[in-house]
């Protein structure tokens, strides 16, 4: 499974990061629309959406938010990312919520009930802030005549998928103490730390690519910490989620990496952890 988990990444990973580096901004939005709107499909089979037309009902609807969020932000001068801007606070708002909904493990298990709904609007809270704080770092023009917003994109996901290795062998090393047994038995407290300590280092690095000053490398560190954190919660939710349902992936698109939405849980939470950071603190 490491292997194929391994080589599977190795595949990705390339075409992720030279699509971030190459294709403008309008592109990489609507490819990473297309991605997580695949995300979101498998979100609904997690909330037990089993009709195929309910879901592309729900599908059209969040795709009509993302063309609608596109339209508003148009400008008698070009193109404002104020939508964006709210959209990631927003979302930032959610994922701290979402701890509320961690710490009560069962709540909104039973979709006889309210559940269903309440995972349905939990699933495009996650979907949208992300997308939007993917496209507001991307699309970033800090100066004049440097437009590096697509290194501060890639710095963001390294991060997530820094925080991610990291945890991973540094849990199988030296994993003792159960992070949060009744979600996700395999993470663990060790794991957690190393996974942050490897956010931190590749976000401080990446920093360094996409301009940073050594004053900012500080800040940089704050938010790629912040950043992991987030994506740790992200990928406790989607556990949840996952146990509720009673499956052990979202999907089995990806050789040794289940569905997309296990491969973007965490980037839905950081994205807008790291993109707001980033513009509080100023860098």
């Amino acid at each position: 499974m490491t292997r194929t988990r391994t080589l599977a990444a190795l595949v990705m990973a390339p075409l992720a990061i030279a699509g971030i580096l190459f294709l403008p901004t309008q592109w990489v939005v609507a490819l990473a629309a297309l991605l997580f709107l695949a995300g979101l499909w498998e979100w609904f089979a997690l909330a037990e959406i089993d009709d195929a037309l309910a879901r592309m009902v729900l599908l059209v609807a969040n795709l009509a938010l993302m063309v609608a969020i596109v339209w508003g932000s148009r400008s008698s001068t070009g193109f404002t990312l104020v939508l964006l801007q709210l959209a990631s606070m927003i979302g930032v708002i959610w994922w701290l919520l979402a701890l509320l909904w961690l710490r009560f493990p069962r709540f909104a298990r039973d979709h006889a009930t309210h559940a269903r709904a309440f995972k349905l609007a939990a699933g495009t809270l996650s979907v949208i802030p992300a997308w939007c704080a993917l496209a507001w770092l991307h699309a970033e023009v800090p100066h004049a005549e440097l437009a590096n917003g697509h290194y501060w994109l890639l710095a963001a996901l390294v991060v997530v998928w820094a925080a991610d290795t990291g945890a991973y062998f540094a849990g199988r090393r030296f994993g003792k103490r159960k992070l949060a047994p009744a979600i996700s038995p395999n993470k663990t407290v060790e794991g957690l730390l190393g996974g942050l300590a490897a956010a931190v280092v590749a976000g401080v690095l990446l920093g360094l690519v996409a301009g940073a000053e050594l004053a900012q490398l500080a800040a940089v560190a704050v938010v790629a910490l912040v950043a992991g954190l987030f994506s740790v919660v992200g990928d406790l939710l989607e556990s949840l989620l996952k146990r509720h349902a009673g499956v052990k992936d979202s999907g089995h698109l990806i050789p040794g990496h289940g569905g997309i939405l296990d491969r973007i849980d965490g980037l839905l939470a950081a994205l807008p952890a790291f993109a707001l950071g980033k513009a509080v603190l100023g860098f």
